[in-house]
C-alpha cells in the first residue's frame, strides 16, 4: 500500500484545458495570429507557462513580443476557473486516499494559480499548503525530481512507498528520476505525450480516477 500519493494538477486532478487554450488564444489573437484548436494547445501543456507560450508562438509563426509570458499569465488569471473542473470522482478518491496516506501536489503551474484552483474547486482541504509545490517555487520544474524528493522527505516516506500520479511524459520522467512508482491517467489531456513504447511493465495506467483506489 502506498503511503504517499503525489498528484499532478492539470490533466490529472482537474480538466483545465479549455481555460488554458482560451487564454493562449487570446494572447495569439492580440498579436495578430489566428487562434488554434483547444486540443493542439492542450498538447503544449506540461513544462510551465513559459514553454506553453513559446510553443504557441512557434506554431503560429508570429513573432513573440517580449512581454508575451506576462500577458498570457494575466489573461489566464482572469479566466482561471471559467471552465476548469475536477475530473469526475476526484473528490471521492482524495477523500478515501487521505484516510490511509499522505497527499501532495507537484505541478509546473505557478503556485498562486494552483492554490486558487484547489480552493475554488474545494480540493485544497486534502492537501497541506506546504505539500503543494508549483513551478515557480524553490525547486526546478518537473521532470527534475527535486520537488518530488522534497515531498518524500517532508512526509517521511520512502520512494518505494510513493506513487506519482500524472498524465504526461513529464510526470513519468519525474517519477523515474526520483525512483517512485508512477500511475498515468489516460483520461488526461497530456497523455498523448507519453512514449508508450518506452514504458516499463510496472507503470500503472488508469482510465478514471476511481481506479486509483484499487491499486
Amino acid at each position: 500500500m502506498y503511503r504517499l500519493y503525489v498528484f499532478d494538477l492539470d490533466g490529472t486532478l482537474v480538466d483545465s484545458r479549455r481555460d488554458i487554450a482560451d487564454a493562449a488564444n487570446e494572447l495569439l489573437v492580440s498579436c495578430g495570429a489566428a487562434p488554434m484548436p483547444e486540443e493542439r494547445i492542450g498538447g503544449m501543456v506540461g513544462e510551465g507557462a513559459a514553454q506553453l507560450v513559446a510553443r504557441a508562438f512557434a506554431a503560429s509563426e508570429v513573432k513573440r513580443p517580449p512581454d508575451a509570458l506576462e500577458r498570457y499569465l494575466g489573461f489566464y488569471s482572469a479566466r482561471l476557473l471559467n471552465h476548469t473542473r475536477a475530473y469526475d470522482g476526484i473528490a471521492a478518491v482524495l477523500d478515501a486516499l487521505a484516510r490511509r496516506a499522505s497527499l501532495a501536489v507537484l505541478t509546473n503551474k505557478p503556485i498562486d494559480s494552483t492554490h486558487r484552483i484547489l480552493d475554488g474547486l474545494n480540493l485544497a482541504k486534502y492537501f497541506s499548503p506546504d505539500a503543494v509545490l508549483g513551478g515557480d517555487g524553490p525547486f526546478p520544474r518537473k521532470p527534475d525530481p527535486a520537488g518530488l524528493t522534497h515531498l518524500l522527505t517532508r512526509a517521511h516516506v520512502s520512494a518505494g512507498a510513493t506513487l506519482m500520479v500524472g498524465d504526461s511524459a513529464i510526470d513519468w520522467r519525474t517519477a523515474c528520476a526520483a525512483g517512485t512508482a508512477v500511475c498515468l491517467a489516460r483520461y488526461g489531456f497530456g497523455f498523448a505525450s507519453v512514449p508508450l513504447h518506452e514504458l516499463a511493465s510496472d507503470v500503472r495506467e488508469i482510465d478514471a480516477p476511481i481506479e486509483l483506489l484499487s491499486l
